[in-house]
């Protein structure tokens, strides 16, 4: 059984995993972190994005001993010294939740969205990206509303 070593949140972890564990396996079972959801298993739903090296990825099909030695954040790892994150802070004040099953992969690609494009995203855009992200419990107009406040604070 391999050990796959990386970095999740600012701290070194490992873990011995089969050849096929899951990242989003050893994000929950291994490391207790219950934060990103399975919702899916076949990268459709966005239920289980965390940042990989500072990218979105879908944990749900990325093997953890491919994100050996690497840099893994996930939605527990976004705020600091008790202090939400910008979109964190903006999916509470615009209400972009419901359930809440989503909602962690939708933060996380929100914050993906707006290091690669910026700031001012549009409703369009917002939607767009947003493509492979599903919540099937809002209408997503206050998660698209959310996201374009939480990138204009992430501006600051």
């Amino acid at each position: 059984m391999p050990t796959v070593s990386m970095t999740v949140n600012g701290k070194s972890v490992s873990g011995d995993v089969s050849a096929n564990t899951l990242l989003v396996d050893f994000l929950r079972e291994t490391l207790g972190m219950t934060g990103t959801h399975v919702g899916c298993d076949t990268s459709q739903c966005g239920a289980c994005v965390v940042h990989v090296e500072g990218k979105a990825a879908k944990s749900c099909t990325r093997l953890a001993v491919q994100c050996e030695g690497a840099a893994v954040t996930t939605i527990e790892g976004l705020a600091s010294g008790g202090d939400l994150h910008p979109m964190q802070e903006a999916f509470r004040d615009n209400h972009g939740l419901q359930c809440g099953f989503c909602t962690p992969g939708m933060i996380m690609a929100g914050v993906d969205l707006a290091n690669r494009r910026g700031n001012k995203l549009d409703e369009d855009t917002i939607r767009n990206e947003l493509d492979g992200n599903i919540c099937r419990c809002t209408g997503y107009h206050n998660i698209v509303k959310a996201i374009a406040a939480g990138a204009a604070a992430m501006d600051k």
